[in-house]
Order: C-alpha cells, then structure tokens, then sequence
C-alpha cells in the first residue's frame, strides 16, 4: 500500500509539474519568437507568408516542449528499467544475455537510419501544414473578395489541392513510421526466438534449468516494455526535433536594419530631412527603384511626391523611419545620420498614415490610444477631436468604447482614416508621411479627411504621396520622380507654367474629371 501511495505521488508530480514546466517552457520559446519576429524588417515579411509563421509560433513549439518534457522522463525510466533487468538476467544466465545483447547492435542501426528518414519526412509535413494554415489565413482573411465573386467553389478546390498534398506528405511518413515499428517489433521477436531456441540448447547441455529458462522469458517482457517506450519516444522526438529545427531557422535569421553599436537616441526633432545621393533596390538581382536621390527638406515644409505607379515614391518615404535601408547615400534627420540614430527612437519621431489603414481588433480607444500607449482618456478624445472623428465616434453604440472588429470591418473608409489621422495626433509626430490617405475615399469622405490632415501637417515636417493633384496645390514644394531620379521640382503654379511632367500628369487628372460633367450635360439637354 505505502508502494501503491508513493507510485501514485510520483505519477501525480510528473503528469501536473511536468506538464506545467513543458507550458512554461513553450511561453519562453514563444516569448524570444514573436519578441525576434518584431525585429525582422519589411524585407523579411515581403517573402513569407503569415499562415506559415503562424504555424511556427504555435503546432511546432507545442511538439518541442512535448518533447522536452516527456523525452528525459521516458529516456531516464527505459534505461534504468533496461539496465535493471540486464542485471537480473546476467545474473539468470550471463551466456544467454549475451545472445540478448548481441541483437542489440543491428536495432540501434535501423533504427538510426529509419530515423534519419523519419525527420526528413516529418519536416515535410510541418512545411505541408504550414501551407495550408497560409492559405486559410490568406482565404479568411479575403472572404468578402471570395463572396462577392462567388468563389467559394475555386477556393474549396485551391485548399484541396493544398490538402491533399499534406495527406500525399503524411502518407509518405507513415510509410516510414510502419517500417520502423514493424521492424522493431520483428527484432523484439526475434530476441523471444533467440532466447527460447539458445535457452532449449542449454537445457540439453544441461547449462540452464527449465525455471531458471521461464524466469528467464518472464524478465524480457521487463525488459521489452522500455524497448518499446523508447520506439513511441522515438516518434515524439522526431516531431519534436523538427519543430525545434523550425525555430531555429527563423531565431537565425538576422535582422537586416538594427541599431548600430553606440546608437543615438534622436529627441525632440526639428523635422530637417536630408537625402544625399540615395539609392535603393529591394535586392541585388532587381533593378534599382530609385537612383541618386538628392532633396533637402526644411523643419516644417510641406513636400509632396508625384509620379506614375512604381517609381518609388512610396518607397523613398520608406527610407526615413529604415523600413528599408537605403543602398547607397545617407539620409539625415537634423543633421544625425538615421543609421547612427535607434530605430526606436527614429520611429517615435515618424507618424505614418497610410491608403490602406490597419486597425486592430478592439475598441475606438484602444486604436487611437496605440499612438501613445500611456495617454489618458482626456488626451484620447482631444486627438479624436483635432482629427475630425469626435462626433462620428459618439454615435457608435458605445462610443470610444464601440467594439470596431477585425481591421475596423465596422467602420466605413473615411472613418478609419480619421482614427488612424487621430492616433498620429496623439503620437504627435516631428515629421509626418502621407501615403496617398484619400486615393481610395469617396469625395466627401475625402473633404474630411483633407482637413483633418492639413491640421496634422501644421509645423510639421510632411511628405505626401498623392495621386489626387488637387490635393496637393497648397504644397510648398512639389517633387516629380521618374525612373530615373527626380525629373521637376518646384511649386503648383510654376510646374503647370513649365508644361512638363507634372502639367502633363495634372490635365490628364482634369481632362477625366470634365468627361463624366460633358456627358451628364448632354443628358439634360437630351
């Protein structure tokens, strides 16, 4: 009975504690990934894809901790249980033993060569599952687009063909796994075998009573269990060392933009922005986007960058808070190379608002709060007030308290620019970048939001990047890029006088407008 209690204490502790620690250690492991994944610059993110990296934070960490909890349990209780009973049966009939032992070598050699090919295969099946968790996200997420071109069909067969690719990569490593357990089990009896054949002809010899022969028999099935715990473990271990391989590929990979050794912390910015020469490729096998890049930007001047699609205009704003780093040049904030400055630092002094704006799930007040972390309610409704989105906010049910769903689903174009305008109001910014904010807004919308910026840009060093010509006539400096470097520079009025690029650019935008005012004419007339 005492056995029986203490069995059931240690049983208790290592199933609870183990368990526990196995948790713990997955809370760390995820901790250092996700802490490494906010390190990786945009370079990183372009390549991959969000389904995959998910995969890696959570099925795979999950296998490694299985792993490290239950590995050395398993490995410690097989090999004293191992040992012991080699003990017990030497000291049955060390001869016979010895028959026992000398199988031993041949199953440590298959089972180091099906284990080689297991961990092949069972990689294969994280990378498997690990696409089909990318193309759900990439599904879920796009599941407006699917409905509204009724796409649900071509979607169920794009994920079967992804489904039966895991299925076709599974099947492969249970090929294996079949190969391995059959085979052990075939070396387990043939160690039976080995044992009753030798045990018969010692019997005959007469080196070997019949009892001593059934102990014999009976302590191999002691013997036997632990061989077998260690065959399941071995599965585990191949789950867990592949998992374990997968966190490290991404804890490996450095980031390509981090902080210099010594670097400065740039504090209350004037706003002065310089690019010397720069220039910028997204790799060494593409063409360079942009070449030789000189501009010189005043503490508080109001720029705006023009051009067709894929010039890089969004690109060169880019370069300031080191989204990218610039291939050639230097770019400078007040004077401080931003390569010399911390990227934190840098960034605090950057407010971005962008075409496409991204809120996260939660409340008003919590996504206009995202621009100051610490700021109090008084300083969130102020931010929402400068930025135009006061009153728009107190007729949501709940006010700044209103639930707006995954992306702000909830809210309408205009209204989440104004929230995103609101949140750089409360960062409030040294510099600002303007990513062509109102392209996608409807006229009205538009209106708003232009006012809510033109407060924003106030004494603020501001670069817009507009498609809208009109939106831009009362930049103080309006800068035309082309593929090969800046091609007109100067104010709205001078460059419609020099009938350049940028006129061209701004009759084709009047002459579209004036078409649909000729045609609803023509239909009053008619």
């Amino acid at each position: 009975m005492a056995l029986m209690a203490l069995e059931y204490a240690g049983n208790y502790y290592i199933a609870y504690y183990g368990h526990i620690m196995g948790a713990k250690m997955e809370f760390d492991m995820r901790n250092d990934l996700f802490q490494h994944f906010q390190k990786l610059s945009f370079s990183y993110y372009d390549n991959q894809k969000t389904g995959q990296l998910m995969s890696r934070i959570t099925t795979d960490l999950f296998d490694v901790t299985e792993l490290a909890h239950h590995g050395p349990e398993d490995i410690i209780i097989s090999v004293v249980k191992i040992i012991g009973s080699l003990i017990i049966l030497m000291s049955v009939n060390w001869t016979l033993t010895l028959t026992i032992v000398a199988v031993m070598p041949f199953m440590m050699i298959f089972t180091y060569k099906c284990n080689r090919k297991m961990k092949s295969a069972f990689k294969k099946n994280r990378e498997r599952i690990a696409d089909i968790n990318a193309q759900i996200e990439d599904s879920l997420s796009g599941v407006r687009v699917v409905k509204s071109f009724a796409n649900e069909d071509l979607e169920m067969k794009k994920f079967l063909v992804g489904n039966s690719r895991f299925v076709d990569s599974k099947s492969n490593s249970y090929m294996y796994m079949a190969k391995f357990h059959s085979g052990l089990g075939a070396f387990v009896s043939l160690i039976t075998f080995i044992v009753v054949v030798a045990g018969a002809g010692f019997i005959n010899a007469g080196r070997l009573g019949l009892p001593d022969l059934i102990t014999f028999l009976l302590y191999i099935n002691t013997l036997i269990e632990p061989v077998k715990r260690l065959i399941s473990f071995t599965e585990q271990f191949q789950n867990g060392a592949t998992g374990f391989s997968r966190f490290r590929e991404i804890m490996e990979v450095e980031p390509d933009i981090k902080d210099a050794e010594g670097a400065l912390e740039l504090k209350e910015a004037k706003g002065k922005v310089v690019f010397e020469g720069v220039s910028f490729r997204y790799s060494e096998h593409l063409d360079y986007v942009l070449r030789d890049i000189n501009i010189t930007v005043e503490p508080g001047e109001y720029i705006a960058l023009v051009g067709a699609s894929g010039v890089g205009k969004t690109t060169l704003c880019s370069l300031i808070p080191r989204f990218y780093e610039a291939c050639e040049g230097l770019i400078r904030i007040d004077g401080k190379d931003v390569k010399d400055c911390s990227i934190s630092s840098l960034r605090k002094q950057i407010g971005i608002v962008q075409q496409d704006v991204y809120l996260f799930s939660g409340t008003v007040k919590d996504n206009i709060r995202y621009g100051k972390p610490e700021a109090d309610d008084s300083e969130i409704v102020e931010a929402a007030k400068r930025a135009n989105a006061h009153e728009f906010i107190m007729e949501l049910p709940e006010g700044y308290d209103t639930d707006i769903g995954q992306r702000g689903v909830k809210l309408s174009g205009g209204q989440k620019q104004r929230l995103s305008i609101a949140r750089v109001f409360l960062k409030d910014p040294a510099i600002l970048i303007f990513d062509e904010a109102t392209s996608s807004l409807d006229s009205e919308s538009e209106q708003v939001v232009q006012e809510s910026f033109e407060c924003l840009a106030q004494d603020r060093t501001t670069f817009v990047i507009a498609h809208r010509l009109s939106t831009i006539k009362n930049a103080h400096r309006i800068i035309v890029l082309a593929e090969d470097g800046i091609a007109e520079e100067g104010g709205h009025s001078d460059l419609l006088n020099k009938g350049g690029v940028y006129a061209k650019f701004y009759n084709l935008q009047f002459k579209r407008r004036e078409r649909p005012l000729k045609l609803k004419s023509l239909q009053a007339l008619e």
